[in-house]
C-alpha cells in the first residue's frame, strides 16, 4: 500500500528570504517540487500543503487532515527552527495529532532532505 505524505510548509511567497541569503522564492519553490518528486518517484503518494500565515495555517492544515488520511506529516524546517514562527509551529504539531493521530510526524532539515525525514517513520 502506497504510504500517503503531506509536507506542509511556508509558500515561497511568504517566506522572509533575509533571514536566507541566496535563496528566492523561485529557487525555494523548485527545491520543494524537487523534493515533492523525489518522494513520490520513490513510491511515496506526497502532496504539498503550503500555509500562508500563521492565523490561518490552523485551518488550512485541518482542512487537509480531513480531506485525505495521510500517513505522514512532514512540517518543514522554515516553520520549526525558525523562532519568529514557534507558536505555528507548536499550533500545527497539536493540529496533527488532533485530525490526524494515526500519522506520524516527521521534520526535515531543509527543503532538500524529505524522503530521509519520512523514511525514518515508515
Amino acid at each position: 500500500m502506497t504510504k500517503k505524505v503531506l509536507m506542509v510548509g511556508w509558500h515561497p511567497s511568504v517566506v522572509d528570504y533575509s533571514k536566507y541569503p541566496g535563496l528566492s522564492a523561485e529557487k525555494l519553490e523548485a527545491m520543494l517540487r524537487a523534493d515533492e518528486a523525489k518522494l513520490n518517484d520513490a513510491g511515496f503518494d506526497a502532496a504539498i500543503g503550503f500555509i500562508l500565515n500563521g492565523h490561518s495555517a490552523t485551518d488550512q492544515l485541518a482542512a487537509q487532515l480531513t480531506e485525505t488520511p495521510y500517513d505522514v506529516v512532514l512540517i518543514g524546517a522554515g516553520v520549526r527552527k525558525d523562532d519568529d514562527h514557534f507558536l505555528t509551529f507548536e499550533t500545527l504539531v497539536n493540529v496533527v495529532h488532533e485530525h490526524a493521530p494515526q500519522a506520524r510526524i516527521a521534520f526535515n532539515t531543509g527543503p532538500t532532505d524529505s524522503e530521509a525525514a519520512v523514511r525514518r517513520w515508515v
